[in-house]
């Protein structure tokens, strides 16, 4: 009786080690479209040292081409080929040793191009003009603000409709050819952003012209909104790299509303923490 409660004792841990075995936390894209013309597609995988597991693709027509690992034990690229394929999701199993563990990757069809200013547009036209009646309330004045990407998405916005004002703070990315061919070439960390990119329209040397459409580089005309920009000169060297060639093409523009730059030391969130930053982003609102 003593043994049996053993082995049965013993087969519960084993099975508890197994359902243990969780290497993956993360994947970026969390999905992609089975659409597309480019059907390589580049995939980082996160999970507490990932790079200890051993990796397959079982699903048939679809080919794991590659698996690249990096200084952190956390992170892998798995570069994955859907030339063949047409399904709706392939599967990932991960093993170590005796444990196994599966991974369903989704796959979607795109019907649109998918641009989040378009839902940021959607929530600004909701507010301008649905917000009194639907909440109840009074809409006094409308003003955007946002930072780093958010401060991308109010500067695009500002060449769409007119508010009371906008202010951006390190708004970006600025040039996504730059920022993505130093991710290319193994000079900068891997983002979503420039894999997202990759995986559509190719690396930057083949098509520069789609990295450069959404960079803010490309939107700096046309403001229907005084703007105000706020940057801080110790910020990433990425960010820093095409801050004057923007800041000048601004001040060039004839087609936009007054537009102003306060520099400030700091980094990527000098607002939040610049005393003048505070009182001109006060400014700037209490005098529109």
């Amino acid at each position: 009786m003593k043994k049996l409660l053993f082995i049965f004792t013993l087969f519960i841990a084993l099975q508890s080690n197994a359902q243990n075995y969780k290497p993956l936390e993360r994947v970026d894209p969390p999905f992609w479209w089975n659409n597309l013309n480019n059907k390589e597609l580049q995939l980082m995988l996160f999970g507490k040292n990932i790079a200890a597991s051993t990796i397959k693709i079982n699903t048939l027509g679809v080919k794991l081409l590659r698996v690249e690992k990096v200084e952190n034990t956390d992170y892998l690229f798995a570069y994955v080929s859907l030339q063949n394929f047409n399904g709706n999701s392939f599967v990932f199993q991960f093993s170590k040793g005796t444990e196994n563990f599966k991974y369903t990757y989704k796959l979607e069809k795109l019907t649109k191009d998918i641009d989040n200013i378009t839902q940021a547009e959607a929530a600004l036209l909701w507010v301008k003009n649905k917000a009194n009646q639907e909440l109840g309330i009074t809409v006094g004045k409308v003003f955007l603000a946002g930072h780093s990407q958010g401060g991308y998405l109010v500067t695009r916005l500002n060449t769409m409709h007119q508010t009371n004002g906008v202010i951006a703070n390190s708004p970006g990315p600025l040039n996504l050819v730059y920022r993505c061919e130093l991710e290319e070439n193994g000079q900068a960390q891997p983002s979503t952003t420039c894999l997202k990119l990759k995986n559509v329209y190719g690396l930057t040397t083949v098509n520069s012209s789609a990295y450069f459409e959404r960079s803010l580089l490309n939107f700096t005309n046309g403001f229907k909104s005084d703007i105000l920009f706020v940057q801080g000169l110790d910020d990433s060297s990425i960010q820093l790299y095409s801050w004057p060639s923007f800041k000048q093409e601004v001040l060039n523009c004839t087609t936009c509303q007054n537009s102003q730059f306060v520099e400030i030391p700091g980094g990527h969130t000098a607002l939040f923490e610049n005393t003048l930053a505070k009182t001109e982003f006060n400014n700037f609102i209490n005098s529109r």
